[in-house]
Formats: C-alpha cells, structure tokens, sequence
C-alpha cells in the first residue's frame, strides 16, 4: 500500500449501500450495550459498590477510580493493533462477537457484590475490568462498520441517531430496574410502589445487583439484530495473515500520522476531552450519593432524565453535525460541559453557589431541596451535551480517516481515548484519597476539557 492510501477518503469512493433493515440493526447495537455504562459504570451498580460494598463512599469511589483506569488503559494498549488486524482480515462480527462473550461474562458477576462484604472487592473490580474492556473493544469493531452503512453525507445523522437510540435504551433499563426490580430498603417498595419482581430482597440490594445479569441478557437479545441483518466487511486474509499484514500497516500509520497535523491534532484533542467526559459519566453518580445522600431509586431517576435530555441532545446533534460540520460541535458541546461541572463544584447540599439554602430533608420528596433541583438542571445539560460531543467525535473521524484503514483509526480513536483514560480516574482517586472530599476530586476535570478546547481549535 502507497502512502496516497493516506488521501483516500470516504467521499472518493462509490459503493451500494445495505437497506434500511441493516442500518437499523446496526444502530440497535447502541441500544444492547448502552444498559453496561446506564446501569453499572453510572447510575446503579457504581454507586451502589461506593455506598454500601466498600466501606465509605470516598474509598469506593477511589477504588472504582483505580479499576476504571486499569481496564482503560488495556483498551488503549491493545485498541489499534487489533484495529489494524480487523482491517488486513476484513470480517468485524467474529471479534465483536469475542468481546461481547466478555461484557457478559463479567456483567454477569456483578450479582455476587453483597453489601458490607469488603472482601467480594477484588473479584467485583476484576469483573468490572473485564466487562469494559469486552464492551469497549465490541464497540470499536462496531463503529468501523458505519462507513458502509449510509453515504458520506449522512454519517453525521448516523452517528447522532445510533447515540440516542443508545440513550433510550437506557433510559428503558433503568425504568424496569426502578420500577420492578430495585426497591428502597426503608418501605421495601420500587419507584412505582410495586414489590419487586422475581422476589429480590430490598435489605440485601438485590434489586441493586441484578444489574450485572440484567445488562448481560439485555445485550445478548438486542445485539442479535446486528449480527443476523447488518453485512459484514468480506474477508480479506486468514487471521495469521491479517494479524503479520495488520501490523505492518499499523507501523506505516502511525509513521505517517506525525505529517497528517489535522487528524492527529484531533486524536490528542479526542485523548483529553474523552477522559474528562467518561470521568464526568463515571462518577457523576458517586458524587451524587456522597453530596445528597441519594439511593438507588434517587440517581436512578437522575439518571432517566439525564438520558431523556441526552436523547435529544444527541438526535439534534446530529442534525447540526450534517449542517454545521462535526467540529463546531464538538466545541460547543465542551464549552456547555465546561460551564456545567465549574456550576457542579459550586452547589453543595445546602449551598448553591455563594447562597445557602435548606439542605435535603431525610426520606424527604423526590428533589425537594433546591440543591438537589440545581444538580438535577446541570446534569441535564451534561446529558444534552455529551451525546453530542461523542457522536460528533466519531463523525469528524471517519470524515478525515482513510477509508481501507477505518478500523486502524478506530483503533487509534479508541487508543486516544484510553490511552490517558486511567488519568482521569486516577486522579480523581488520588485526589480523593488525599483529600478525601469528593468535590476535591471533581475538580480535576475543568482542567481537562479547556486542554481538550485548547487543542481542538488547531484542528482544521
């Protein structure tokens, strides 16, 4: 291969494109992984493990802190050179396939984190790594596959639909645990006021638990589509031959991307600006129970209208993405998260920024106390810009990347995102630690997203 496969693009190549059916199976490969990150990294299981495994809320998040970035960053280690395989191979479903057996396997584990009981935490936080990794390798050969799906021009609309058809399925998931499967311990009784299904016993947080099984069934069902209607690429060489071909051409990428100064200012701009957004996602629950003092059912809740608002921030995001060019807003989207977690820092249970206000009332109404009210409006605009940001991400990426090489750059894509993914985390568990506040450790993500703006402004 010359170094003009470089220039090829996306828009130099005419091909048929696959019918509706496949491109909606494709985008339902959203909605199967969604529940891994709604459910356990965000809004049930992560808080659940900081609250009531590990022995206060500030070493939980700590120790989540560790273990994300642990698996981040095996995923970046190993996201391009298996990119390059899939590439000089051609087949994706056979890895997807692989690394989705792992997402279930280690979601399914989940079930065994029984409350007060430190010493199920080693083998909680090794099912965890093992999960994201899974899910986060199954979604790198998955993005590779849009190009083939519609035209240029409508990958912008591509990438926003399949980001919030993933939020719907969140929000999905998270209605049927609160709703019928997790119940509060004081009434014993689920958002809805239904007992909880299948017998799961409140005191025990079995509604809490049942995430991990949940989210491996829900991903098995729903990532069926995909595999049965969406074509896979053709086969191009025997996995021995790919992997010797897929390496050699890994080496010619990363040799010429020092000359491509647009697209690699781009990946760097994608490694800080991802880190603080996966950050932000990963803890904004954790922080939440520790703030307010909220349960399941509360950041639950949280976490149904964050989806609803992401949802529609990453369906318009798209639209805007074809209209207005994936950069603009992927900048807007970072100014908007900029604002909200600096607003985040500054409302605490009985303060809102330089105002005190009335602190939540125990076992009190739903978001009564304005605290709670502010958060919930910042966490809003959190949702509404970060489906863009990262629906608009991968969009730019596959306008700039050659088109033979698309998985390569997925893989270095991916790799830019993990490769400093465990920085945030760390650093949020460092700071913790050392401080042990968790705003403390917040903190460090401002700086994180005006170095992502910083850098994305040298990209052209």
């Amino acid at each position: 291969m010359t170094g003009t496969a470089s220039e090829v693009h996306i828009s130099d190549v005419q091909q048929k494109y696959p019918p509706r059916a496949a491109v909606i199976s494709w985008i339902f490969f959203a909605w199967a992984a969604e529940p891994f990150f709604t459910l356990i990294t965000t809004f049930v299981f992560a808080p659940y493990f900081a609250t009531h495994v590990a022995t206060d809320p500030a070493r939980g998040q700590a120790l989540w802190g560790f273990a994300t970035a642990a698996s981040g960053l095996v995923i970046a280690l190993l996201s391009p050179a298996l990119g390059a395989i899939a590439d000089a191979s051609g087949h994706r479903k056979p890895w997807i396939a692989a690394f989705g057996a792992l997402l279930v396997i280690g979601s399914s584990l989940m079930w065994f984190a029984r409350p007060g009981d430190p010493g199920t935490i080693p083998v909680l936080l090794v099912a965890y790594g093992i999960a994201s990794i899974g899910v986060e390798f199954a979604l790198v050969f998955n993005n590779s596959m849009m190009p083939t799906l519609v035209p240029p021009n409508r990958i912008g609309r591509l990438s926003g639909t399949g980001w919030a058809i993933g939020y719907v399925g969140g929000i999905l998931s998270l209605v049927l645990v609160l709703g019928f499967l997790a119940a509060s311990p004081q009434d014993g009784y689920t958002l809805f006021g239904f007992k909880p299904l299948f017998g799961l016993d409140p005191l025990t947080h079995q509604g809490d638990r049942i995430t991990g099984p949940l989210t491996a069934i829900w991903f098995m069902v729903f990532a069926l589509p995909m595999f049965v209607f969406t074509p896979d690429y053709p086969a191009k060489r025997a996995i021995r031959e790919g992997l010797q071909e897929g390496m050699v051409e890994l080496k010619q990428t990363l040799r010429e991307l020092p000359k491509q100064k647009s697209i690699a200012a781009f990946l760097l701009a994608n490694m800080i600006y991802t880190d603080a957004l996966v950050s932000l996602f990963a803890f904004g629950g954790i922080y939440a129970a520790g703030t307010f003092g909220w349960n399941t059912i509360q950041i639950g809740t949280f976490g149904i209208i964050l989806a609803i608002a992401g949802t529609f921030g990453a369906w318009l995001g798209g639209k805007l993405d074809d209209k207005l060019g994936p950069k603009r807003v992927i900048a807007g989207s970072m100014l908007v998260l900029l604002f909200a977690i600096i607003a985040i820092l500054m409302v605490d249970k009985d303060r809102i920024f330089f105002v005190s206000v009335a602190p939540p009332t125990p076992n009190g109404p739903l978001f009564s106390a304005a605290a709670e009210r502010a958060y919930l409006v910042l966490g809003c605009l959190i949702g509404m810009a970060g489906g863009p940001l990262q629906a608009a991400s991968r969009s730019l990426l596959i306008r700039m990347a050659p088109r033979d090489r698309i998985t390569q750059y997925f893989g270095l894509f991916a790799l830019t995102g993990k490769i400093t993914s465990f920085a945030g985390p760390l650093l949020i568990g460092i700071v913790t630690a050392v401080t042990m506040s968790q705003r403390a450790g917040m903190a460090v993500l401002v700086l994180f997203f005006v170095a992502g703006l910083a850098l994305l402004a040298r990209v052209r």
